[in-house]
């Protein structure tokens, strides 16, 4: 299926917290969501016959050392598997002006490693300790 993406508006952040299991329990993931969609850094993934409903997001920024970065991607439980994910980061790595691009999962987050290796990512680094024995897994992207 394709995915419309669009920019998130304010509108958006009580669904996209209730489609984010993290943000369910985690306060500091919603506080993310509402700071990454009041700064524009924040697309979200719509039927393209419901705009107006979010079925998954993503996040786009140039904090991870001056270098364009995808900070989340989350698609709701009921839509993964049908190609959301990977529209909504081809999206993020167009919207940059860059050669090259960054993200990170968790070891343990083998949907989201498989679907970084399906579209050109290569691991650059880990970071241990963030999560207790589930290392921070780095990964770049090189842009045409």
């Amino acid at each position: 299926m394709k995915w419309q993406i669009r920019q998130a508006v304010l509108n958006d952040i009580e669904q996209l917290v209730s489609l984010d299991p993290i943000a369910a329990k985690e306060v500091g993931r919603r506080v993310q969501i509402e700071q990454a969609v009041a700064t524009h850094e924040c697309w979200v993934a719509c039927a393209a016959d419901d705009p107006l409903v979010p079925i998954g997001y993503g996040c786009l920024d140039k904090r991870f050392f001056g270098e364009w970065f995808i900070s989340l991607v989350v698609v709701s439980d009921a839509h993964r598997r049908s190609g959301a994910g990977r529209q909504i980061v081809a999206h993020l790595e167009a919207c940059t002006a860059s050669k090259r691009i960054f993200t990170s999962t968790n070891r343990s987050n083998s949907p989201m490693r498989q679907l970084l290796e399906q579209l050109g990512y290569q691991r650059s680094g880990k970071i241990e300790n963030l999560d207790l024995d589930d290392s921070e897994l780095i990964f770049v992207k090189f842009l045409d």
